[in-house]
């Protein structure tokens, strides 16, 4: 069974069969496209299965035939007892995991350096977050994961809480002990949600981290299209024990996904699976010795450094070999100018932070791609005469993120407060330059983007250090997502305090 895609394989017959179209989509599998040859070429193939719920192609929220089957066999690929498919990447798994467990003002324990659609899930269930500050690698200054006895001291101090969810890993591959904090959630009758979308891959290989279903886990999204090879936007909702009401996840992901959603998508996932099933570990094998070949490769270029996982560190407990973080170990490339060097020469990193290059390597990475990059750092080196620098003793960490406390009070999350921001009801918002701000309650999120965490959320005060993190990462380029803060440096606050 597992040698087959059966939603790709129907897509496929019925393409071939040759069969009238009375119904939507309006290309009729692609025929629209014939009056020009370059879209022709580049879209009729994927056009042409393209469908929609006729007879046989059974329904994303309601499967019966190939898509059930499709998702019984992902489910029983990646460890889990149901699987959903989504078609609005793990964007949509985060909401509906959050709206499934969550009513207005019940409390949700939460890593604080989580992706934003997190926060616009506790934003639409009307929910409150206990915010548990990540520990940071003192070496890079990039924010990991939480400890397990954080977790546990936040179930302890608010026992009402619906449930525990995390990233593992993050967008850097840095991993937590993510089995000992299942077993805590589950000691105090929690479950246990893990936003696991760079983490598809993971339980496939020995050199890989175990994924969060097998580390206990009740619910975990997984952006396939991430690390795995299908589609961008796919994405897989995966579930198991009795922790879940599984019927909740289902009408949710009803209300959320689209109500004809993307055949080409779904078929996708599919053949990820597939792929992983049938020829995964060569795949992994392959690489991972690509990864080795860059790493022996970087050991030429000693003014480059990469973030290596040492035993001792605190901060995170693995690191996904795929995911490469490198630096100018002299200081005089900020990661943004490192990847803009990169760019210029034909090479587009996963992301840059103030510091920080992320090279994501996959499955389907080669050797040749491993050796262009390695000739384009050795050009950059040159051009900018790295190698006769020195290494920087003191590279300001502005990466880090402000100095919460270990544990926040309820952070009340709602679309009201965002509906009386863009109406300008009460309380009424302001503008103020950043540094005029410190002492105010910020009206706005603030959003580094990439990698998509928060900084700071409507109705937290704007501290000294906030302040001058976000100068600091304006200064070096840094990109701010739904604000004008990068533009202008200036921030909406809430007169007259919170």
């Amino acid at each position: 069974m597992r040698d087959r895609a059966p939603l790709f394989a129907k897509l496929t017959e019925h393409h071939r069969s040759k069969a009238l179209s009375f119904h939507v989509p309006g290309h009729k599998f692609g025929r629209g496209l014939k009056q020009e040859e370059e879209v022709y070429t580049y879209y009729h193939h994927i056009m042409s299965i393209d469908g929609t719920e006729i007879a046989g192609f059974d329904d994303l929220h309601h499967p019966e035939g190939v898509i059930q089957e499709a998702q019984e066999l992902a489910a029983e690929c990646f460890g889990a007892e149901q699987t959903w498919f989504l078609v609005g990447g793990s964007t949509a798994g985060n909401l509906a995991m959050i709206q499934a467990l969550c009513d207005r003002d019940d409390i949700l324990i939460v890593q604080r350096n989580v992706h934003k659609s997190v926060i616009h899930g506790l934003m639409l269930a009307g929910a409150r977050a206990v915010f548990i500050s990540p520990k940071v690698d003192q070496e890079s200054g990039i924010a990991a994961g939480v400890r397990p006895q954080d977790v546990e001291e936040a179930l302890k101090k608010y026992p009402d809480a619906k449930g525990v969810l995390l990233t593992n890993p993050n967008y850097y591959g840095m991993g937590i002990d993510l089995e000992r904090i299942a077993a805590i959630a589950h000691q105090y009758d929690k479950p246990l949600l893990v936003d696991e979308a760079h983490g598809a891959h993971y339980g496939f290989h020995v050199r890989l981290p175990q994924s969060a279903l097998a580390c206990g886990a009740d619910l975990v999204v997984q952006s396939t299209h991430k690390m795995l090879s299908a589609m961008t936007m796919s994405a897989m909702l995966h579930v198991q024990g009795n922790r879940i009401d599984r019927g909740a996840v289902h009408k949710y992901l009803a209300m959320l996904q689209s109500s004809s959603p993307s055949y080409p998508l779904m078929a996708s996932l599919d053949l990820a699976r597939y792929e992983l099933d049938t020829d995964g570990h060569r795949l992994i094998e392959q690489g991972l010795a690509v990864v080795e070949h860059f790493h022996s490769l970087m050991e030429h270029l000693p003014e480059y450094r990469i973030l290596i996982h040492q035993e001792q560190q605190s901060a995170y407990t693995s690191l996904d070999p795929f995911k490469v973080t490198i630096m100018d170990s002299t200081g005089t490339l900020s990661g943004p100018r490192l990847a803009h060097e990169l760019e210029v020469r034909g090479c587009y990193p996963e992301l840059s932070d103030a510091k920080h290059v992320l090279l994501l390597f996959t499955l389907h990475s080669t050797r040749g791609d491993a050796e262009r990059v390695y000739e384009m750092l050795i050009e950059i080196s040159n051009y900018y005469q790295l190698a006769k620098q020195e290494t920087s003793s003191a590279i300001s960490n502005i990466n880090e993120l402000p100095p919460f406390l270990p544990l926040s009070d309820p952070i009340s999350l709602d679309t009201r407060l965002y509906r009386q921001v863009s109406q300008t009801q009460m309380p009424l918002v302001r503008s103020l330059a950043i540094m005029d701000a410190i002492g105010e309650c910020s009206a706005e999120m603030v959003i580094p983007y990439p990698p998509g965490i928060p900084i700071l959320y409507p109705g937290e005060q704007i501290t000294a250090y906030t302040a001058d993190l976000m100068m600091k990462l304006i200064a070096n380029g840094i990109k701010f997502q739904g604000s004008d803060i990068g533009a202008h440096s200036i921030i909406n606050v809430f007169t007259g305090g919170n």
